[in-house]
């Protein structure tokens, strides 16, 4: 059976902590694993955090979006911003790579969401905005029966 979220909030630094909770709390009815609720929570801080300084250059008047399914122990993230978008998505998924070096940015957003999931896919259209989409199946038997 099909469980399905859908969030938007506006594009404030201080709301990556409320996305990272409240997708942590929507997938928590699979029963993760300690190590695979952190690494959803990190990818989500990750995306929602490129949106924020990269998308919308902390500009707090966009929104970001969060579309979350969950099936048959998978979960699917989807993470979208109307903002900047993404000129060279292959450089910006190379590790290191920042646009904000100013902001000791460490460049290796895309890197850890590529790490700690299944499958990672950046769609982006300059001044359109950018979509990342995320997925990972849980390893835990029980996610597996739901």
């Amino acid at each position: 059976m099909q469980n399905v979220m859908d969030l938007k909030f506006s594009a404030q630094s201080q709301n990556e902590s409320f996305a990272r909770v409240t997708v942590g709390a929507f997938i928590a009815q699979l029963d993760p694993t300690m190590d695979e609720m952190t690494e959803i929570k990190t990818v989500v801080s990750e995306a929602v955090t490129n949106a924020i300084i990269h998308g919308y250059q902390n500009q707090a008047d966009g929104m970001v979006y969060i579309h979350c399914t969950l099936e048959n122990g998978t979960i699917e993230l989807t993470i979208r911003d109307e903002g900047m978008g993404i000129q060279d998505i292959e450089e910006a998924r190379q590790p290191l790579f920042t646009t904000k070096p100013e902001l000791e940015r460490s460049g290796m957003g895309f890197t850890i969401m590529e790490n700690f999931m299944d499958e990672l896919q950046v769609v982006s259209e300059p001044m359109i905005g950018t979509t990342v989409y995320l997925k990972k199946t849980l390893t835990n038997s029980k996610a597996m029966c739901n």
